[in-house]
């Protein structure tokens, strides 16, 4: 690591939070895109950045890059404020938005070459080799001489993630990374954002589909109508909601009647099922087996990040996008 970088390092105050925006906000004529968002990403974390399409997260992401003005609002990208601080921060953050754009007549091999001559933090001497690698992480290393226009939707997003991963980034920013790919890719990706993780970047990746992103992130930030609505670790979300209880019974009325008494609303549906609330799956047990309902199974199913998202707002993101 260069003296020049270790001496930023250095100079940053140790917030320990990779992003930090205050208020943030984006209007577009009278629509509010982004409405006073606080985005907290810690260092060394893999962010779930959530919501359908047309949310606001691309806006916010293009905010954070310094890409459109916010017209309210403070941003810190790795401790030191933006856009101000572009040129100093800018280097150590790789980003993907909105599917790349390469010249469509030249390879990918010679796309990434002409955006590492442009960098003028990158060293030319190990050119060769870091795109080589970056082509290899993102399994696009037999397709590098192939010209960028014959690339399908899912080649020319490897290609973007490429072009992110050319240099070791303390921050990298992924609008959609998996637009386009197949499930193989889909599971390469992820994949990828561990091992990003694991060698120390914090990843901040937007996506809609919340079931990839459950697999991979410590933190979310989920947004709804440029609103940010929830945000914490992924356990502390998720906690949010309210697990459910499913009976397995031939006694499935007595069941029932013995949830109601509970308090609890119950869906018989060839087994019973019942959200807990606050009441304790033990305080659950006790109660049916003292009703002398014979049980074949009882277990509680914990939410996930789609099903929150559908008690929150009482919408799927199909609907909203």
């Amino acid at each position: 690591m260069s003296e020049t970088v270790l001496a930023e390092r250095a100079s940053e105050p140790d917030t320990g939070v990779a992003v930090r925006t205050r208020g943030l906000t984006r209007r577009f004529g009278k629509q509010v895109a982004v409405d006073g968002v606080d985005l907290a990403v810690p260092r060394g974390a893999v962010y779930g950045f959530l919501g359908p399409n047309g949310s606001g997260k691309t806006t916010t992401i293009r905010m954070l890059l310094g890409l459109i003005a916010a017209h309210a609002g403070d941003i810190e990208l790795l401790g030191q404020p933006m856009p101000r601080s572009a040129a100093r921060v800018l280097p150590r953050v790789g980003a993907l938005i909105e599917g790349p754009a390469f010249h469509p007549y030249v390879t990918g091999v010679a796309n990434l070459r002409r955006l590492d001559v442009m960098d003028a933090t990158a060293d030319p001497s190990t050119s060769a080799a870091r795109i080589d690698d970056a082509l290899a992480r993102v399994g696009l290393t037999a397709a590098a001489g192939k010209k960028f226009r014959n690339y399908s939707l899912g080649m020319k997003q490897r290609l973007g993630l490429a072009a992110a991963l050319l240099k070791p980034r303390d921050l990298l920013i992924l609008d959609e990374p998996t637009n386009g790919l197949d499930p193989q890719g889909t599971r390469e990706v992820r994949k990828l954002v561990r091992d990003l993780a694991s060698d120390g970047s914090t990843v901040l990746v937007s996506s809609h589909l919340l079931s990839e992103i459950e697999q991979v992130a410590t933190h979310v930030g989920m947004m709804v109508g440029g609103r940010l609505v929830r945000q914490g670790t992924l356990d502390e979300v998720l906690a949010e909601g309210a697990a459910t209880v499913v009976v397995g019974t031939p006694d499935t009325d007595l069941a029932a009647e013995t949830l109601r008494r509970l308090g609890l609303e119950c869906t018989v549906a060839g087994e019973v099922s019942a959200r807990l609330g606050t009441v304790a799956v033990e305080a659950v047990a006790k109660a049916l087996v003292d009703a002398g309902v014979r049980l074949r199974r009882l277990d509680v199913e914990k939410p996930g990040l789609e099903d929150l998202f559908v008690s929150i707002t009482g919408e799927g993101f199909d609907v909203l996008r």
